[in-house]
């Protein structure tokens, strides 16, 4: 990993862990890790994004199929009541 080892990188950390607190490190590596996940995104150039038909389509076939089945329902219902 970059020509870095372990001792190496336990140093550092104990040099972090010095400078920023523990109370901060947390916060700090929540920022790190977004701060990379939106640099890959960046170098994927948003492959894995949905378009708008996309996330369009998906919400109206979910709506279609909820639709279909309070229609079963009530048919279902309906029959149930006839004497």
């Amino acid at each position: 990993m970059f020509g870095i080892g372990q001792p190496e990188l336990i140093i550092i950390i104990f040099i972090v862990l010095l400078f920023f607190g523990p109370s901060r490190l947390p916060k700090l590596s929540k920022t790190l890790g977004e701060s990379a996940r939106a640099l890959r995104d960046g170098f994927t150039g948003g492959k894995n994004d949905k378009s708008l038909k996309d996330i369009t389509r998906e919400v109206s076939s979910s709506a279609h199929e909820i639709k279909r089945s309070i229609t079963e329902v009530k048919t279902d219902t309906s029959v149930n009541k006839t004497p």
